[in-house]
């Protein structure tokens, strides 16, 4: 689902990641306003019914079709799984991208697995109370993450997708990699890592020196782990911005 965040000028795409949605992206939409017009997307199993296929060309999928109204080229600023989308939208649709952003996501995690992942999700303590629950719970940064995902209801925040559908997105990319999808993105590209990264070490930076038609630029957040964004604020924010006004 697309949501029109407002703002004016060339569009600019927010993706969210695995079990997120896109109020995550609520504390950075004011200051991306003034880079161009905001639009932030709840992907498919995310507070709505997810695809048949798990497939991420089905989720990329789904996600072009919800674009089809923005005719100009867009700037796509990816977290986690909304980075790998937002690049295979890309590489898929090399017009309609003029410039991408990819937090804290690599091509292949082959050989992986998220059963243990998905367990422990399974032992979560679901509904939780209130938001101070899920933040003592979680702490402040992951907590203030499943607030803004969550679905909220009389007795509380309760999950907004199943288990088994974001394991299974999770299984997928232990099974394959999407390096042709990443040498086939032809827009200039920033990628941002987390010190604390959940990829595997040294492929961020891979991506980095992989030939591609445009420039790659390439950071470590200090101090950050996956969530960047949320992590390390005003870095996150410095990056991006130094990023959007050198593509234009």
């Amino acid at each position: 689902m697309l949501h029109d965040e407002g703002g004016t000028g060339r569009p600019i795409l927010l993706l969210h990641g695995l079990m997120g949605s896109a109020r995550t992206w609520q504390r950075h939409v004011p200051w991306l306003r003034e880079h161009g017009h905001v639009y932030t997307f709840d992907a498919a199993g995310h507070g709505r019914p997810a695809p048949e296929q798990l497939t991420t060309e089905a989720f990329v999928a789904d996600l072009t079709r919800a674009l089809a109204p923005i005719e100009e080229p867009m700037a796509v600023i990816g977290h986690s799984m909304g980075g790998l989308h937002g690049w295979c939208f890309a590489a898929a649709h090399p017009d309609r991208v003029r410039a991408l952003v990819v937090e804290d996501m690599a091509p292949d995690f082959r050989g992986r697995t998220a059963a243990g992942w998905a367990a422990m999700i399974g032992a979560w303590p679901v509904p939780f109370a209130d938001a101070g629950a899920m933040l003592d719970y979680f702490g402040p940064v992951a907590g203030q993450y499943f607030v803004d995902s969550f679905e909220l209801r009389e007795d509380g925040y309760h999950l907004h997708g199943e288990v088994p559908v974001w394991r299974d997105i999770s299984e997928e990319w232990g099974t394959r990699d999407f390096w042709s999808q990443w040498r086939a993105v032809q827009a200039p590209a920033l990628l941002l890592e987390g010190e604390f990264t959940i990829t595997p070490p040294g492929q961020m930076r891979e991506m980095a020196g992989t030939p591609r038609e445009s420039a790659t630029r390439y950071e470590c957040v200090a101090g950050a782990g996956h969530l960047v964004h949320d992590d390390r604020p005003d870095e996150y924010r410095a990056a991006v911005e130094s990023f959007l006004a050198a593509v234009g």
